[in-house]
């Protein structure tokens, strides 16, 4: 009779095979784990980042509206464009004329704005977790429109000297005749004659460029009474017509989509 085996008796190669295919089997386990692991860290890295981006950097912006035609294409119901909105550089200047920016509507600019958030809470939550990281947009009425007069500075239209920032007639090139349906040389004020306005210190005062098509700070400025009849507005309060320097989110830089469209956004300032 044989006794068990010893250490010195040869294996099985059966057994041998086994314990490789085995030991192929752990290190291809612990090579798949890995790469999760590493996908994973990856992944979340890229998603700190974007956040980061998106939080100090820029973002991207959607352009809901026509108002700001042909500079910016935009519809109701539409896509238009996707603009990316550089938020580091008024960490270091100021906004200045002719500055295209996105900003938060004041809460009286935002009588009528309806939430794009769904109904459903659970949803809703999910929407509002996306727009941390910039896949959903922020539950909030951010416009876009450009600078026209600064803290300080006295803006107003009358008919014989068309829109003036104090006293001094602007030069508008990006203003299309086309796009307006009117000529502003023969209409200067594309509207209401208005103001008097001075601006407040740490305020803006902004315009669309599809003047007729804008519901800008004309839209939303105090009217005296006797004046509003005689059809000049804006010669009230000067708060309600402009917005403050912090509800700017950020400088309209460049043009991101459609690739048709790509391209800088033109800041250039009117009163030069």
């Amino acid at each position: 009779m044989s006794g068990p085996p010893t250490p010195d008796d040869p294996q099985p190669e059966h057994t041998s095979e086994a314990d490789a295919a085995a030991e192929d089997g752990k290190k291809s386990d612990k090579k798949k784990g890995g790469a999760l692991r590493e996908a994973a860290i990856l992944i979340t890295i890229a998603v700190v980042l974007y956040y980061v981006m998106l939080t100090f950097i820029a973002r991207p912006y959607l352009i809901p509206s026509e108002s700001m035609e042909p500079t910016l294409h935009g519809c109701d119901g539409c896509v238009g464009d996707r603009i990316m909105v550089d938020k580091l550089s008024y960490n270091f200047t100021s906004p200045r004329p002719g500055d295209v920016v996105v900003f938060k509507g004041p809460p009286n600019w935002n009588i009528g704005y309806q939430s794009i958030r769904s109904d459903n809470p659970a949803l809703r939550w999910v929407q509002n977790a996306l727009s941390v990281v910039g896949f959903v947009p922020p539950d909030e009425n951010n416009l876009v429109k450009r600078i026209i007069a600064v803290g300080g500075q006295t803006v107003q239209c009358r008919l014989d000297t068309g829109l003036t920032v104090d006293g001094k007639p602007l030069d508008e090139p990006y203003l299309d005749t086309e796009t307006l349906n009117a000529d502003p040389a023969v209409y200067p004020c594309l509207g209401n004659e208005f103001g008097p306005v001075k601006v407040p210190e740490g305020r803006l005062w902004v315009m669309g460029d599809n003047r007729t098509h804008s519901a800008d700070s004309r839209s939303h400025c105090a009217n005296e009474p006797d004046d509003a009849q005689r059809g000049l507005i804006c010669t009230g309060d000067p708060v309600p017509g402009t917005i403050p320097v912090e509800n700017v989110i950020g400088k309209a830089q460049f043009i991101a989509w459609p690739p048709s469209r790509w391209g800088g956004v033109s800041s250039f300032n009117p009163q030069t």
